[in-house]
Parts: structure tokens; sequence; C-alpha cells
């Protein structure tokens, strides 16, 4: 409903007391008023707001003034959106703003104290709990009058703090829907389990909750909350853990694990079972590890690819599901963290017709998304691309993929024996293991075709005399080898809080040895806010060292080759290292220097 307060009203920013201590829900006009009188808003565009919202608007005001997407008049480029309105809102009722993170609250706590009905009734949420109070998000504040019937019945104080309606809204229904499917799940179970089966481990605890139908309405809820809530908080991985007691699930954002919750073990291994079910694995066995895929959709709409593995522990079985966004495919290399420099000689080296290119790097490093990335833009209807996999990372319509089956002597050497005999353009060989392995590869490459290929080495120098190392002969790898790439992720600043600092020449040697400080460099460091959940860091991108095999480093590729004579010579060509790569990275204000250092260490600098 509309004030009734007057446009003279809104427009000097005058209010009684009566409506301020009166316990009422927030109105568009007050947000108005706030915003006219921190300098925000004109007067123009706030009466330009009251005309185009209408007086039968149920949308909350925050909501409602956010999407009109009004620039702040102190600052054109800040949008006053519904999150940046309830800061505004929070600062000047004295009330703490909070940004809602699911990851840092116990759900099961949180819901058992209030209930869903009277929750829904103010439209609030709990968000803590502690001996002597509750934390309690709104997006309300002026309406209070439930604390002094609340508090009593909890017996805790009562700390209100104003949260954004869009989260308060959605975790509402979210958590109290989790909660219901855990309690359904626990009361779904029998009441004479013995012990702990499927580990190693035999606990015998009699009168423990029982097996859960993986099947069950409970189990189904829960493991489809468990997928949204990964796309939702930007996971690389989700962990699923048996313990003794209780289970953990674990995600990997920007490549650190955050626990996120501990279910009870018959809940956790149902959930398990559902998942291994969609990813069509054998349900019933728990001894052998596993390998299977998801393909299912995101909230947004988008497919999201899902591998998973199992594993055996000491407690049972251990559930890990990558992620993998197909979009990510579609993305400029630039967006991967490829520079123009780095960009133009990744591409020169994948359009030649014949001869094998390397990507070299740890485990998690971003391999796959480069090479897939590269098939992509490969992949046109005049070219084959052929793959062989272990496993099949992201299915993609544009290749032929393959996958390594052992069972049946399936593996990289023989189905790449097999993908020749395919009329191939481009090769992609998952991984070159073994000797085998290299000699297929280098055999495609001799015959007229583009081999793309993973390594495990700790630069790009190192994958030459790696190649010799299981039995190539030098000449033949002079031969094909058009470029190695060594790559690792670092995580990039929060643009949101980043903050310029200074940086020492210390420091800097200590990432590029002599070299003096780039001009016009941008150092920023990590401060942390709630869009980065605090960490300073939002997002990861590449940072590649690119080895193009010259005429000059070929003829470098002997027997006695040493990998350090490479790597000076590959330098003095122009080869930019890792450890330099990413000091450009640090200067450009994309990252600090100790995440550089924290994937360069072991790399040589330019000395």
């Amino acid at each position: 409903m509309r004030s009734q307060m007057s446009s003279k009203g809104i427009v000097s920013g005058t209010t009684s007391s009566d409506e301020v201590h009166t316990s009422r829900k927030l109105l568009v006009d007050d947000i108005l008023r706030i915003l006219l009188q921190r300098n925000m808003l004109s007067v123009e565009t706030a009466k330009h707001v009251r005309d185009v919202i209408k007086p039968e608007e149920r949308r909350h005001p925050f909501v409602a003034i956010g999407e009109l997407c009004l620039p702040s008049k102190t600052n054109p480029r800040a949008i006053l959106n519904s999150e940046s309105l309830t800061r505004i809102v929070a600062d000047a009722c004295n009330m703490p703003y909070l940004r809602i993170d699911p990851l840092k609250i116990d759900v099961e706590s949180v819901t058992r104290i209030v209930s869903q009905a009277y929750a829904t009734r103010f439209q609030f949420l709990a968000v803590e709990l502690a001996d002597s109070y509750v934390t309690i998000a709104t997006a309300e504040p002026y309406m209070n009058d439930w604390c002094a019937e609340l508090g009593p019945v909890l017996k805790r104080d009562i700390r209100r703090v104003l949260a954004n309606p869009t989260d308060v809204a959605k975790f509402l229904k979210e958590f109290y829907g989790v909660s219901r499917s855990l309690t359904g799940a626990a009361n779904k179970t029998t009441k004479d389990r013995i012990g702990v089966r499927d580990g190693f481990e035999q606990l015998t605890e009699l009168g423990v909750v029982g097996e859960l139908d993986a099947n069950d309405q409970h189990v189904v809820h829960l493991a489809d909350w468990l997928l949204q809530y990964a796309f939702d908080q930007r996971a690389s991985d989700i962990h699923i853990e048996p313990r003794r007691g209780q289970g953990s699930i674990r995600f990997r954002i920007d490549g650190v694990l955050h626990l996120v919750h501990e279910l009870a073990m018959p809940t956790m291994a149902a959930i398990t079972s559902r998942l291994k079910s969609l990813g069509r694995m054998d349900v019933a066995d728990k001894r052998r590890p596993q390998d299977g895929r998801i393909k299912t959709r995101a909230p947004g709409g988008r497919e999201v690819e899902l591998r998973l593995s199992t594993m055996p522990t000491t407690f049972g079985e251990k559930l890990v599901l990558r992620i993998f966004d197909p979009d990510k495919l579609t993305q400029p290399f630039s967006a991967l963290g490829f520079s123009l420099h780095d960009e133009s000689l990744w591409s020169e080296m994948t359009r030649k017709p014949h001869g094998i290119v390397l990507v070299t790097g740890p485990t998690g490093s971003g391999k796959t998304t480069t090479l897939y990335a590269a098939l992509k833009q490969l992949a046109r209807p005049e070219i084959n691309v052929c793959t062989i996999e272990d496993p099949i990372e992201m299915v993609e319509a544009a290749f032929n993929q393959m996958q390594v089956q052992p069972a049946i002597d399936l593996d990289f050497a023989a189905g790449v024996r097999t993908l020749l005999r395919q009329d191939p353009d481009v090769i992609m060989i998952g991984e070159i293991r073994d000797r085998e392995t290299a000699d297929v590869a280098i055999q495609a490459a001799l015959t007229g075709h583009l081999v793309l290929s993973t390594l495990h080495t700790n630069d790009a120098p190192s994958a030459i005399t790696r190649l010799m190392d299981i039995g190539i002969p030098s000449y033949l790898i002079g031969a094909t080898l058009l470029g190695v790439v060594a790559q690792r992720l670092v995580r990039t600043l929060c643009s949101n809080c980043k903050e310029p600092t200074q940086l020492s020449s210390d420091a800097w040697n200590s990432l590029v040895g002599a070299e003096p400080l780039i001009i016009d460099q941008h150092f920023h460091r990590a401060v942390g806010c709630d869009e980065c959940r605090h960490t300073g860091f939002k997002g990861r991108e590449g940072v590649y060292e690119i080895l193009q095999v010259t005429p000059t480093i070929a003829a470098m590729i002997v027997p006695d080759a040493g990998t350090m004579d490479i790597r000076r010579r590959a330098l003095n060509d122009g080869m930019v290292p890792l450890s330099k790569a990413g000091a450009l990275k640090v200067a450009a204000g994309r990252t600090t220097l100790e995440e550089i250092l924290s994937v360069s260490s072991a790399i040589a600098t330019t000395t």
C-alpha cells in the first residue's frame, strides 16, 4: 500500500517520531527519504520512482526500487540495486547489515528454534544460535513487535540484522525444506542396525538408526538440493566423506575446501547411493572404486557435467563429484587467463596441420579446460576432432569421444590406433603416461595429424626431457613437438573489495629475480567482503608458461640434452616463465604475490 506521506514530506526528508517507532513494514517512501537525505537521489528521480511503483505493488521496496537500476547521485558508477539499498537503509537505521552466506549457517540448529510458519509470517530467518542470543535476519527494519514475543520463548536476546529480502525469502524456503527432509530421512530409518558395515572399522552400536532407501523422497530432495547448492556457491568439487559418527559434506570453492554440512551416516549413505544411481554406477558394490557421470541443469538453466568418483575408506564409501561448466568451452582464452602474447603463441601452435602440443601441470590446474577450449575452436564442419580420455571429462557434441576401458584392453595406445583408422584431423589424448602411448602419439603426428595431450611435469622445458626419459628418441621429439604449455591456477582478487598496496623491491625480487619493477604497476591486496566470503578472492584464472619449439630449440633436443640448457635457450628466445607470468598478473592487480609464490615456488626464476 502506498504511504500516506505527502510528496513534500519525502522531498524534505522529514518524518514523524510516531512513524519511526511504530512497528510496520518498510515503505518505498522510507527508502526514498533516506536516499534524499544522503544526496544519493535527486528530487525529480524520487518523484519518478513514486510514479513508476504502483500502490498495489507487492514486491518488497528494496526489490521494486532495485530493479529500476538507478545510478547513485554521489557515485554514478554505483547502481542502487536491492543489495546496496539494503546496506544503505541498514546504516540509516543503525542496524547491522548481513549478506547471508549459507556456508556459515548451521541449518539444523537455526530451523529447530523457530517454526517455519512463524518465520514465514514475519519474513525473517534465524542465522546464528548462541547460548545467550539468537541472530535473526530480516528485510523489515521497522517491524520489531515479534522480538518481545519471541525473546522470552527462546530465553535468549534477539539480535536483528538487515538482509536482502530476496535472500531471506530464498533461504527461508530452502533451509526449512532441507530441515524437513533431514528429519524425514531420520524417521524413515529402522531401530536395529548393528554398527557401520560399509567401512573397514566395525563399531558395534545397538539402536543406531538404519539404512535409507536411495529413492526415498526425502533423500531425493536432499541430493537435488546438494547439487543446486553447489552450483549456487560456484563449487568446483563436492566431497561426501564418511566418518565414524557423522559424515561431512565439503565444497571446493576457488581452490579451497569449505565444510558445508554434517549428516548422520545413514542419511549420507543414502545420498551417496542416490547420486551413484544417477551416475549409472553399481549401487550395491561399495568395495571397489567406481567412476560415473551426471548431466543436469543448474538453477539458471545451463547444462552442467558432473564426474563422479568413489573410493572405499575406513568408515565407508567416499564420493567426490567434480563439476564441469560447459560454458567455459565457449569463453575466449583471455577469460581463462591467457595474455595477448600467450593467446597468439597458443593459436599459432594449435593451427598447425600436424605435430604435438602438450599441456603440463599438476592435477586440478585447468589442463582439461585449456584443451577442451582449444578443441572447441578447432571443431568445424570440415575438421574431424577425436579424443581418447580416461574418463571423458565433458561430453561435447562437436567431438568424437572415446573412453579408456581397461576391462576390454582399450587403453590410450589402443584407442589412438583405433582413432587413426577413423580419418581424424585432430586427436586429443587424455594423458601420455607411458612409452607405448607416447609412441603412438608420435606416429600420429608423423602421419599428418595434430595431437594434443597432457603430461605431468613441473615446467614446460621439463616435458622434453620427460619424453626422453620414457624412451622416445630425441630426433622424433624434435621432429614432432610443436610446443609445451605449463600452467597453474591462481585465485583472482575480488573486484569489490581489493585495495591498492605497495610492493617492496625485496618481495618483487623473490618472484622475478633482479628484474626491475614494472612501470604503471597496480599492486593490490586481498581485503575480504560479503561478495567473496571475506577471503579477498573470487574466481580463478590460469598462469601460463609457453615453450614454442623453434628450430633453435629443436636443434638442442639431443640424447644428452639438459633441462636447464633448454630452459635458458627458451628464455633467450622470449619464453615468459611461470614466475614472470604471475608477476605480470600481480602488477595488473589481478592477484597477489602470495598466490603466485604458492604455485611457482618450485619453478626456477629468471636469474
